[in-house]
């Protein structure tokens, strides 16, 4: 019997189930982390109303990452993820350091979820004891990834809609308030408010550094309709759609309703801490939009917290099938849902439940766990363009077939690369980052010697083969297709 019979046979597969309005709401929810609606106050009071270039930047560098993460796996439609085309092209163990690097990613950031979950239901329900919501949360999200992909995107859908519609809304009212000379005690709302206060660069380059500490976690999740690549109609045509209004959404849902922000309330008057979209609609007399803009932050933790199980599920079912974890966790359930994996990112997700009351600051544990998520996010996205960089150069062919390339290619490779070597040492620069950063290089020494010890292993090595041998069998009809459109043109 032939390993293509026995794949065939043997290995069931993940269904096409997302449909267009699925991936593109995914992609938005991705692109509005919880890092804009909780951080922001933190960001602006650091880095003034030159936030607004600091977003603009990691928007448009991250542009590029998702577009050479595009061209990759529409290049063969058998990757799964962008761990699947790492291992692909980089070698095995690219695809073992990117797929656990990227669930630990979400882990973390997942329980950070959890945490802020249970901090902002104990504002509205004074009283509640911190683990009620807490594993609320993930029984609820558990449930619902458990039934079929299309529950976790018709969740999803509406989750970022509730995001949309909110800074829609912050949009809407803070305009208001500025055409109609609104004033408080902090004085008028009027968009000289940007540069009035100091300039736009008040607290100089190295407050204009400090705001791309906390950015960069706010961007966590851009990638994540990369993982949704092999359960999505018609990917072709979906995913370059997803992936090309990201320029769009940054300038929208970040820029525009940060400007607004700072036009309303001079930056001078935010905190750490403290959402500045409540504030805003509280300054308005708006007390019950206050309350609703509470519950939409917390929806934004459950849409991550949401993003974080379904991402881990499906990277650890990749690290299955391809020979990097338990083959337990390679199993789908009859409704091709790996419940195995979720079971594993639930049991992680609930020790947030046990951090809040390990720790003693919600906030320094939440600021921690963040930026240890965002330097493991920077690995992925660089490991995505190093990636790119050995498709250009191994397989030119299919390069120069491909209708959806990146803008720029190899030299805006480079440039991306470099942003990120400033994105590291920006983390260098304030103490609470710097021993997050410090910290973070354990992960890799405890990847690389497990590693060691499962490159050699038989069980590793025959489902690595079989791997290679579908992506193999799918480069070949991709190649073929190429020749024959090739030939088509000649004629």
């Amino acid at each position: 019997m032939t390993t293509e019979t026995v794949t065939s046979q043997q290995t069931p597969h993940l269904e096409r189930q997302l449909s267009n309005r699925h991936i593109q709401l995914i992609a938005i929810g991705g692109a509005i982390g919880t890092g804009l609606f909780m951080g922001s106050g933190k960001t602006i009071s650091a880095a003034g109303p030159s936030v607004i270039f600091v977003y603009m930047i990691i928007g448009f560098m991250l542009f590029f990452v998702m577009r050479a993460m595009g061209e990759l796996l529409l290049s063969n439609l058998n990757y799964k993820s962008f761990s699947d085309f790492a291992a692909d092209l980089l070698g095995p163990w690219a695809g073992f350091f990117t797929g656990w690097t990227y669930w630990f990613c979400w882990v973390i950031t997942g329980i950070a979820d959890v945490i802020a979950i249970a901090g902002y239901s104990k504002e509205l329900w004074p009283g509640l004891p911190l683990w009620i919501p807490g594993l609320a949360t993930v029984a609820i999200l558990l449930l619902l990834n458990l039934t079929t992909v299309k529950a976790f995107g018709e969740t999803e859908f509406w989750f970022a809609l509730i995001k949309i519609i909110a800074i829609a809304a912050l949009i809407v009212v803070g305009l208001f308030m500025i055409f109609s000379g609104f004033q408080s005690d902090a004085g008028p709302a009027t968009f000289t408010n940007l540069w009035s206060h100091g300039g736009f660069f008040p607290n100089e380059f190295m407050g204009f550094v400090a705001g791309f500490q906390i950015a960069v976690f706010a961007f966590v999740g851009i990638e994540l309709v990369g993982t949704t690549a092999a359960e999505a109609k018609d990917p072709e045509k979906n995913l370059p759609k997803a992936i090309n209004s990201i320029p769009i959404r940054v300038l929208l849902f970040y820029v525009g309703a940060l400007i607004i922000l700072m036009s309303v309330t001079p930056w001078t008057q935010f905190q750490a801490g403290h959402s500045p979209f409540i504030a805003m609609f509280s300054l308005a007399g708006l007390g019950a939009a206050a309350t609703v803009v509470n519950l939409v932050v917390l929806s934004s933790a459950m849409s991550s917290a949401n993003s974080g199980i379904y991402s881990t599920s499906r990277m650890v079912y990749g690290l299955a099938q391809e020979g990097d974890a338990p083959s337990v966790f390679g199993a789908l359930s009859r409704r091709k849902v790996p419940q195995n994996a979720l079971f594993l990112s639930c049991v992680l997700l609930l020790s947030g439940v046990v951090l809040m009351y390990a720790g003693q600051d919600i906030g320094k544990a939440f600021d921690m766990v963040t930026t240890v998520s965002a330097v493991c996010f920077v690995f992925v996205w660089s490991i995505i363009m190093a990636s790119y960089l050995a498709f250009r150069r191994r397989r030119p062919h299919l390069h120069e077939a491909s209708k959806y390339r990146m803008p720029g290619g190899v030299p805006m490779v480079w440039v991306v690369f470099a942003f990120f070597a400033f994105v590291l040492w920006a983390l260098t620069t304030q103490p609470d980052t710097l021993t997050a950063l410090l910290v973070t290089p354990v992960w890799f020494v405890l990847l690389g010697a497990a590693w060691l010890v499962l490159r050699r292993r038989p069980a590793h090595l025959a489902r690595y083969a079989t791997f290679q041998v579908e992506l193999t069998q799918d480069m070949a009809q991709e190649e073929s297709s190429v020749a024959r459109e090739f030939g088509d043109v000649k004629k």
